[in-house]
């Protein structure tokens, strides 16, 4: 929204008409606006607020109509707001008049009060001119809500803020500023990447909790295959904060006792395939000393059955001599 042109005519101090020229005063960059107590800053504010919803902010607003006018204004001037501004791509100018208490006319005595009117107009660039478009209040109302994306009260907090209003609004709750900051700078867009990050969080804790219980498990597996050598298991559940690094440490834990029983255990065979060796190497000395031992007494035996048999080894040589003597002269006894 950028605002082009404000005239204000018997409206709060103003006792006649006055105007300001937004785009003069823009020209530069920013402007301020500033006077000392009572010379109007905050009526220029309620101008534009009525010129655009037809009320003025805070707590001004009851009593509305006859209230607007100004104690300074003749009475035959009536009050009136007339806005122009750009909205959305388009020019318009609204005009406001509040409820007027106002003499009769023909000069009668006494005084009669004329309704309060709103006048929209439309600038058309085709042509250059002014295209009426409403003078229903609530279609005006309606119409300048659904442009500017506000209604009265989120308008007067966000953009006007007077007279101690900040204060209201940091003190309202987060749903009720949720709902006015989503609506103004259209934080829909947010609100579905957050869904969509808070799905895709209760996915990935789904995971976790599921890749938290596998590991569990082969915790569990590696405990019953250690036995009684590993410290116990961290007392925490699947989807436990900082459950990977306490099984992951008690795993690392678990894999030095494990290598070193295994070394001690490397060691122990090493000694033991040693004593293995010699073992069998003395026995291999003992079954020869023994296979000796054997043998020897066996050539002990036979010599000792030889010696036994000497004296009749003699006598069955002497008769052997005897009988190849008595060969040699059986023949002559033949004869």
């Amino acid at each position: 929204m950028r605002l082009h042109r404000l005239e204000i005519t018997a409206f709060g101090p103003f006792g006649d008409t006055q105007w300001v020229d937004f785009d003069e005063l823009s020209a530069a960059g920013l402007f301020l606006l500033h006077g000392p107590t009572g010379a109007g800053k905050t009526s220029v504010l309620d101008a534009v607020c009525y010129a655009l919803y037809g009320a003025v902010p805070g707590a001004r607003q009851s009593g509305q109509g006859q209230s607007l006018r100004s104690d300074h204004a003749a009475p035959q001037v009536r009050t009136e707001v007339r806005l122009r501004l750009s909205v959305a791509g388009r020019r318009l100018e609204i005009t406001r008049q509040p409820p007027w208490e106002r003499p009769k006319k023909n000069g009668r005595p006494g005084t009669t009060v004329d309704k309060a009117q709103s006048f929209l107009r439309e600038y058309d660039v085709a042509t250059g001119t002014w295209k009426d478009l409403s003078r229903s209040h609530q279609e005006i109302g309606e119409e300048i809500t659904q442009l500017l994306g506000m209604s009265r009260e989120q308008f007067c907090q966000v953009v006007l803020l007077p007279q101690g209003d900040f204060a209201r609004f940091l003190r309202a709750d987060a749903e009720a500023r949720g709902k006015l900051l989503g609506r103004l700078f259209d934080t829909q867009r947010f609100a579905e990447a957050e869904k969509r990050l808070a799905e895709r969080r209760r996915a990935t804790e789904a995971q976790v909790r599921e890749g938290d219980a596998e590991l569990l498990a082969d915790a569990h597996r590696m405990q019953q295959a250690a036995g009684d050598g590993p410290p116990p298991l961290p007392e925490l559940a699947p989807g436990d904060p900082g459950l990977a690094e306490s099984v992951l440490t008690w795993a690392a834990v678990a894999r030095s006792t494990a290598r070193e029983r295994l070394t001690v255990a490397h060691c122990a065979r090493t000694a033991a395939g040693s004593a293995r060796t010699t073992a069998e190497r003395r026995l291999d000395e003992v079954r020869e000393r023994a296979r000796l031992q054997r043998r020897f007494t066996e050539a002990r035996e036979r010599a000792a059955l030889l010696q036994e048999r000497a004296g009749a080894h003699r006598e069955a040589q002497a008769r052997m001599e005897r009988a190849r003597k008595a060969e040699t002269v059986a023949p002559a006894l033949e004869l």
